[in-house]
């Protein structure tokens, strides 16, 4: 009978890490602000911003 043949598996990178607020898509929803310093009114409406915790790479700043 002929020996059985072992394959060895490539050892896998690590998953790269997601960034916590923006979930690894860079961008942020804001709320739309409208009004004087005093009495400020939030919107409806909403815009995208740019996450700050990883300055939009999707993956979170050692």
């Amino acid at each position: 009978m002929a020996t059985r043949k072992t394959t060895t598996t490539a050892a896998r990178k690590p998953a790269a890490r997601k960034c916590p607020d923006c979930k690894g898509t860079g961008e942020t929803t804001e709320t739309v602000r409208v009004g004087s310093a005093r009495k400020p009114r939030e919107t409806a409406d909403r815009q995208n911003a740019l996450c700050l915790t990883c300055f939009g790479t999707g993956t979170p700043s050692d």
